[in-house]
């Protein structure tokens, strides 16, 4: 609607440096240190709702980092929003591969760089501009509700709980969560679902301390080359996964979804180039957008042990670490899954080293119905702002409280990011373009007037 378009085009400046201010407190959930800045982001999210019209906006304790919670209730019979989104990030790590301060926000060639910025400040902040934007020009059809947390990035631990807590105080008619990709702004697409995780620490010991690795080389098993074959072994010549027990009740898709799948645009030469590779890599018998959206994997995210500093030390190290991951599929249950990861490395162990296993975090997969009336308001707000139909895919990433959601408030969720997978989420340089940002500004109001319209 032009008031909408016009009210946007007059305030898009201040949007924009509104979540610059965002983007410049480091709220990273998994350090501690940064307890201060989590508390200081919870607050400034909190004040941003109230400035765009929500009628009332507080900070909940949890057992660890807040939780923000906004309102605006226009009519108790119109239908009822939720909008989920997370303002903790991933640690900015490794910080040379930035080629600018991570929370020193940087526009260049028409996106933001920051810590941050699609994954999912930039995200959730456009439902916050939408409801100003609504509000300011008196056509808001649904009433609103936002749930902001602070530890998405760490497996979201105490949500649920606050969730089973405040049920009347969340109940709604659907979920919108704005935390996932589209293909791209000509091919606009909804993830239908997302994968599950299960994520595992490894630590093998050998000797009871670092060792000579001239007296001792070859007479004591090194810890890193132990892990390292464990690890190698997790994955057979198709990259297949050898772990016992690991697709057992995986669901797999229809012929029907895979076809789907394959009509969404994917030029394999722009992806690798993108990456800086020259293959890639997967399961053997699938696509690369069924590997990523489809199928089950297993990830190392990360291994450590050993002298890393600057020059030779020459030992055999009496430890070695591994965080490793799993992406779940439809059916596929975290908690089994990371059982089954655990014993899986306790027993493949030789008696050379000792193995400590333990649990990171986890989440369940979900899918939401394409038949659902939020997703077709969802879908037709897409359409009408992008002029095409949104094409429907599965997302590879992971959001841990969507089952839980679903389970505590009884409605479903619908995914709808304007995010790009080219966007650097967890990585250096992460990135967001403006034409994505205020797009996603244009887009959710058309959600809302549609949604009220079909709930009718």
């Amino acid at each position: 609607m032009q008031a909408w378009k016009d009210y946007q085009e007059k305030n898009k400046d201040r949007f924009l440096n509104e979540l610059l201010e965002l983007l410049r407190i480091p709220s990273i959930s998994a350090n501690s240190a940064n307890k201060d800045d989590m508390r200081k982001c919870a607050e400034a999210v909190k004040q941003r709702l109230l400035e765009a019209g929500a009628a009332t906006a507080a900070v909940y304790e949890t057992d660890g980092h807040p939780v923000v919670y906004g309102e605006k209730i226009v009519d108790p019979s119109k239908p009822t929003v939720l909008v989920y989104g997370h303002y903790d990030v991933q640690p900015p790590d490794p910080l040379k591969l930035w080629n600018s301060g991570p929370f020193d926000p940087v526009i260049k060639d028409g996106k933001i760089y920051a810590r941050g910025s699609a994954d999912d400040k930039g995200q959730f902040y456009m439902h916050v501009k939408a409801l100003e934007v609504l509000s300011n020009t008196n056509s808001l059809t649904t009433n609103i509700k936002f749930l902001i947390e602070g530890e998405e990035e760490v497996g979201s631990p105490n949500l649920g709980k606050f969730v089973a807590a405040h049920k009347d105080l969340l109940k709604c008619d659907v979920i919108l969560i704005s935390d996932s990709a589209m293909i791209s702004m000509e091919n606009p697409s909804m993830d239908i679902g997302v994968r599950g995780l299960a994520y595992i620490q490894v630590e093998v010991t050998g000797a009871n301390r670092d060792l000579h690795s001239g007296v001792y080389g070859g007479a004591v098993a090194n810890p890193i080359t132990i892990l390292a074959k464990m690890i190698a072994s997790c994955h057979d010549e198709n990259n297949h996964i050898t772990i016992p027990g690991f697709y057992n009740d995986v669901v797999e898709a229809g012929q029907e979804e895979r076809n789907l799948m394959a009509q969404a645009p994917f030029n394999e030469e722009e992806y690798k180039n993108d990456l800086g590779v020259k293959e890639l890599w997967g399961e053997k018998g699938f696509t690369t957008n069924e590997r990523t959206g489809i199928r089950p994997t297993l990830e190392l995210n990360g291994i450590w042990g050993g002298y890393i500093e600057e020059g030779a030390k020459t030992v055999l190290p009496s430890k070695a670490f591994a965080k490793i991951s799993a992406r779940l599929v439809p059916n596929q249950s975290s908690h089994n899954i990371t059982e089954i990861l655990l014993n899986h490395f306790r027993k493949i162990a030789p008696a050379s080293v000792t193995v400590d296993a333990f649990e990171l975090h986890g989440g369940e997969p979900y899918m939401t119905p394409i038949d659902s009336l939020a997703y077709q308001a969802a879908a037709k707000a897409i359409e009408t702002s992008f002029g095409k139909k949104p094409i429907p895919v599965r997302g590879g990433g992971s959001i841990p409280i969507c089952t839980i959601l679903e389970k505590e408030l009884g409605v479903k969720i619908v995914f709808m990011g304007f995010g790009l997978d080219s966007d650097n989420l967890h990585s250096p340089n992460e990135k967001f373009d403006l034409v994505n940002f205020y797009k996603g500004i244009e887009t959710i109001p058309y959600f809302h007037k549609y949604f009220a319209e079909i709930s009718k």
